[in-house]
Order: structure tokens, then sequence, then C-alpha cells
């Protein structure tokens, strides 16, 4: 009879209804709504212009993509291994602070250091008036200056902005490996290139493919950097077949083919790592012993290494700095304060929102034991691999149309228009970005509530708290620093997307990325600097956390 009760019992309970289930199974559809939505409008377009598209612009966009990409990809993972290999192998001048110098260039986001280069390389800019100055020049025939505005000035700008992606993991993986096996090599006559090519690069591969395929994504995604350099792109593309065309089954269409990119790469690099397998071999790992280079080497390696965080880093700071400075009056324009005031409450709200539902999914997996959460969870990470305009797509449609229809609905019941409520305010962008970076903030909680023992949340539930109470009371309190970290990285990731809010933005609402976009669209850099600034400033507040970081944990 106790065995027939217990069995009743677990039947119960697998048939009965969970809230921390139901709860996220709604999250993760929020979540997944778009990408479903980018789907199903390119499957069912009101006017079908794929054919149109195979034969006219498709093969330019997505032949300029996979070129943007792929060099992007393989200049970010020379230059990433290779700066992490030198820091983590070598004593040279300033080895030091350049470990952490090298982390910089993240918070300069890729459109912002293309407006920097072309003001700094342009025919009235300081390098070519110099040379005018210098060599007695007259005018632009006199001379040959390579071309600004060019596919080779958009690689170049996107790979000085992202390569610390590669070059994070690849010293981390550096890092780890055991020195007992270099000095193998050592012995055995192997010099410095056959140890980084024999032994240093193979145990890193994984770290460095996940670092290219994390660039490669945010290349693809890349839209203002792009256009600025009038390369003509699939997310240009979406841009361009939707706003000037009007056409929305073709926007979905290319959006689908970016999505198709997405999870190749994402499978390319998986596959990659399927059969590789590295362990230690013992508990405590001997540390690599860094050797010193002097001379005319070591001073090599310093300007390897300074070379990259001077373009990703100083030179964009620096060419925005002296025309935020030159234009004083331009920090108290009232569209700057009105920009400044959009980011702040979207990305603060953003930020919120995706953090709570980030820790209400997690919680509620690790409480029901169902197996419908931890199907859904890993699927809720695929907001951050879609680019920023694959997501307005996504969104738009839906959310305009059931916007119409509540306001047909509210105006039929009580005589009254209300107006668009969701496409027309910030519920839109607020929205796109909670999809776009729930995968940080999940990746956060995770990690957070893994290292909380068990056994506090089972005192609590057996003083009478309930699950709910367990987590506000003891849970949170413990967590505090990871929900904070995690809040400060999704925030500055709204500050700096771009492609999402112009697609979803109402009209005349504009945060600091978009005024900035505007204004160098324009050539008005005076003006886009004061907001170009402020995004640099808020994306330094993430990079130097992520350097606290890492040193605590290399300590």
């Amino acid at each position: 009879m106790a065995d027939q009760n217990a069995q009743l019992g677990r039947a119960r309970r697998r048939l009965s209804v969970s809230g921390w289930s139901v709860g996220a199974a709604i999250i993760a559809a929020l979540v997944l709504l778009p990408i479903v939505s980018v789907g199903w409008i390119a499957l069912n377009p009101t006017e079908n212009i794929w054919p149109h598209l195979l034969s006219t612009t498709l093969p330019r966009y997505l032949s300029n993509s996979l070129i943007l990409a792929v060099s992007v990809g393989g200049i970010t993972a020379f230059v990433g291994a290779g700066t992490a290999w030198l820091v983590s192998m070598y004593r040279f001048p300033g080895a030091g602070l350049l470990e952490w110098l090298l982390l910089l260039p993240l918070a300069i986001p890729a459109y912002v250091g293309a407006y920097a280069l072309v003001d700094f390389l342009e025919y009235a800019g300081p390098v070519q008036t110099a040379l005018r100055d210098l060599f007695g020049w007259q005018t632009s025939r006199d001379y040959w200056f390579p071309q600004i505005r060019s596919m080779g000035a958009a690689i170049l700008v996107i790979s000085a902005s992202l390569f610390p992606y590669t070059y994070l993991l690849a010293r981390t993986a550096f890092r780890e490996q055991s020195g007992a096996a270099f000095e193998v090599a050592r012995t055995l006559g192997a010099g410095p290139w056959r140890r980084f090519l024999s032994v240093g690069l193979p145990l890193a591969r994984p770290a460095i493919a996940a670092g290219t395929a994390i660039v490669m994504m945010e290349t693809l995604s890349d839209f203002g950097t792009v256009d600025f350099f009038a390369v003509q792109t699939l997310t240009t593309g979406i841009f361009s077949v939707w706003l000037q065309a009007g056409n929305a089954g073709g926007a979905a269409q290319l959006a689908s083919v970016v999505l198709i990119l997405i999870f190749v790469l994402v499978a390319i690099e998986k596959s990659s790592r399927r059969h590789l397998r590295h362990f230690q071999a013992a508990r405590h790992v001997r540390p690599v012993t860094r050797i010193t280079l002097t001379g005319g080497k070591g001073w090599a390696a310093t300007a390897a290494c300074a070379l990259p965080f001077a373009i990703g880093f100083v030179l964009p700071t620096g060419v925005i700095l002296s025309h935020a400075l030159r234009h004083p009056d331009y920090w108290i324009d009232p569209g700057l304060l009105r920009a400044l005031w959009h980011t702040l409450a979207v990305g603060g709200i953003a930020a919120g929102v995706t953090v709570t539902a980030a820790l209400f999914m997690v919680w509620g997996m690790r409480q029901t034991g169902r197996g419908l959460p931890r199907l859904l969870l890993p699927l809720t990470t695929i907001g951050y691999a879609a680019p920023g305009a694959v997501l307005g797509v996504g969104l738009l449609i839906p959310m305009a149309a059931a916007d119409n229809w509540l306001a047909d609905v509210v105006e039929d019941m009580t005589g009254r228009d209300i107006g668009l409520l969701m496409t027309g305010s910030a519920v839109a962008i607020v929205y796109a970005y909670a999809v776009r970076f729930f995968a940080i903030a999940q990746g956060a909680a995770d990690a957070a509530m893994g290292r909380v023992a068990p056994s506090l949340a089972m005192a609590a539930r057996s003083l009478g708290r309930s699950s709910g109470g367990t987590l506000r009371s003891v849970y949170v309190p413990l967590m505090r620093g990871s929900v904070g970290t995690a809040l400060l990285l999704v925030f500055v990731d709204c500050v700096k997307e771009l492609p999402a809010t112009l697609l979803l933005r109402p009209f005349g609402y504009h945060t600091l990325a978009t005024r900035v976009h505007e204004k160098a669209s324009l050539e008005k850099i005076g003006e886009a600097a004061p907001a170009a600034m402020l995004v640099i400033g808020v994306g330094l507040a993430a990079v130097l956390l992520l350097a606290r970081t890492n040193r605590d944990k290399a300590a």
C-alpha cells in the first residue's frame, strides 16, 4: 500500500502543472518569438521578392558578408592568439600593463572606431594635411592615398574592435597549460615557433575557435560600420529592403539567411571541438615559466602588443575626445540630454527585466526538476547569436499587428483611440534588448546559483520558506555581486546596440547610439563626439569590471 501511495504521489507530481514550469515556458516563448517570427514571415511573405533578390542583390550581399566575416575572423584569430601568447609566455617591457590594456578596445563600438578612422585619415584630416604640408602637395591629384571608405577599412576597424574576444579566451587557455610540456619541448630542441605551433596552439585551439566564432557572428550583425563605409552586406540589405523598398517579407528572407550563417558558424565551432580532449596530468599544474626577452626582441614584442591597442583604443578615443573638447557647447545640447535620458531609461529597464527573467528561469529549472525548463533553458540563449537587425524584423511586425488589434478593440469598446502602445513607445526596444542579451544574464545567474550550497536552501525550506521566499532571502543576497555584474554587462550592451534600436525606435526617439550614428552619417563628428564619449565611458566601466574579475581569478 505504501508503495502504491508513493507511486500515485509521483504520478500526481508529474501530471501537475508547476508555476515555475509555466513561467519558464512563457519566458522561453517570448525569447524565441522573434526568431520564429522571422522564419514564418520569410516563408509566407505578402510579396515574394526572393527570385528578384537571388538574381540581383543577394549574391553581392552574401559575398561581401562572407568576405568580411572570414577576413575579420582570420585577423582577430592571428592578433588575439599572438598577443595572448606573448603576454602569457614572455616578459618584455610593458608586458604587465599591456596584458590589461589589450582588453580596452572592447569599450569602443566598431561604428565609433569607423567614424574616428575616417576623420583621422580623410583628405581634410591630420594625416593627409601633414603630408601635404611636408611635401608641398597642393591637391589630391599630386599624391596617392588609400581609399578610406572601403571594404579593407571596414575589416580593419571591426578587427581592431573585436580582437579582444579571441585574446581573452586564448590568454586563459595558454595560462591553464602546464609548464612541464613546454620545458620538455625546449629540452628536445624546439624553438619558440615550434613550441607555439606544436604545443601551445593545439591545446588552445578550442578557445581560439570559440573566440573567432563570436567575432564572426558579431561581424555578420554589424550595421553601423559597414553602412558608414558603404559596404553592402546582408545587414544593410535588411534595412534597404524593408525601410526603402517597404517589403517586410524580403527583409525577413534576408534575415533568415543571416540566421542560417550564424547557425552554421555555431555548428562548425562545436564540431571543431567535438573530438578534442585535453586533461591535466596532475591536480596542481606547474605554471608556465615566462621567458625574458631583452634588447630588440623585447621591444619588438612590446610593439606587437601595443599596435592593436593603439589602433583599437588610443586612435578612436583620441580623435573623439579631441572633438568633444573642442566643442564644449555640444555637451549641453538638448538633443544629447534627451538621448542620454532615453538610453539610461531603456537600458536600465531592459537590464532589470532581463536579469529578473533569467533569475526566475534558472531558479525554476533548479526547483521543478522537470524536463521542460531544462529543455527550454539552452534555447533561450539563441537571441545572443541573432543580430539586432534580425530581431528588429522578427519583433516589429508581430508587435505592430498586436498593437493595431488592441487599438481597434479598445476603440470599439470605448470609442477612444489609444494609439500604438508598444511600437509607438520604447517597449519594443526594451523587448529586443531583453531577447538579445538574455544569454548574458542567464549565464551569470546559473553560475552564481551553482556556487551557493544547496544545504542553505534546504534549511530555509525546513523553516517554512516558500520556493520564491528562499530565492529572495537566501540566494539573491549571496548572489548580489553576480547579479550586479549581470545588470552592468546587459546595460552596457544595451547602450551600444544600434541596429535593433534603429529599426524599433518610435519616430524622433534617439538613444546615444542612434544619435552618434545620425550625426556621424551627416559628417557632423563634432556633434556626435559627446554621445560617442558617453558610450565609450559606459563600455570602459564594463571592461574594467571584466579585467578586475579576471585578475581575481588569476590570483
